[in-house]
């Protein structure tokens, strides 16, 4: 299970969060401050599932995506899980924006390669399991709205471990459900885009 902040610092995310949705100006850059290295842990991980070559380094995609979390005016914070739920969302925006343009600099260049069997091995170097699990980053999520369509949280699920790096137990409290279930619908979610990438 990854930690994401020490036990005694959870509450203050929490409060932070409850702060910036009340209006509270300073409350962003607090909680920056309070979640910023785990931002970048996993930006840093959801960058090392893209193939070499990738222009886009960690800090550039916590930045975005912070910017994006910034922009939800309106947003109800409820809990740190779901802050780093909608952070892994916002990754995943900015991961597919970002390949979409360097697909269209290129005019129909090579797609931005990702590979899906790193998300269970997390830090661990990519290896040649890996690299013939490799697909490309637009049709990962194509497949991903296309799964939403005929299991919303199964593709929540996908995204939350694959862009968001969460373990089973954070995905278990972000999505409502029991570790047990969030194991096995993973298996399935996988292989169906296994099959539907052809990975």
């Amino acid at each position: 299970m990854s930690v994401l902040t020490p036990p005694e610092r959870q509450p203050a995310i929490t409060e932070l969060l409850h702060a910036w949705e009340r209006g509270d100006a300073a409350a962003p850059e607090a909680l920056a401050r309070l979640v910023y290295a785990e931002l970048r842990r996993r930006a840093a991980s959801a960058l090392r599932r893209e193939a070499d070559g990738h222009t886009l380094q960690p800090t550039a995609l916590v930045h975005e995506a912070w910017m994006r979390l910034d922009g939800q005016r309106g947003a109800r914070w409820e809990s740190r899980t779901q802050f780093f739920a909608v952070a892994a969302q916002m990754m995943r925006r900015v991961l597919v924006d970002h390949a979409r343009t360097r697909r269209a600099i290129k005019r129909g260049g090579a797609p931005v390669q990702v590979t899906l069997g790193e998300v269970d091995r997390v830090g661990a170097a990519p290896d040649a399991e890996s690299a013939a699990d490799a697909v490309d980053l637009l049709a990962l999520d194509d497949a991903l709205a296309r799964l939403a369509e005929l299991d919303p949280r199964k593709s929540r699920l996908v995204e939350l471990r694959y862009f968001g790096g969460l373990s089973i137990p954070e995905c278990a409290v972000a999505l409502g459900v029991s570790q047990a279930t969030v194991g096995r619908e993973w298996a399935v979610a996988r292989a169906w885009l296994r099959r539907e990438l052809g990975a």
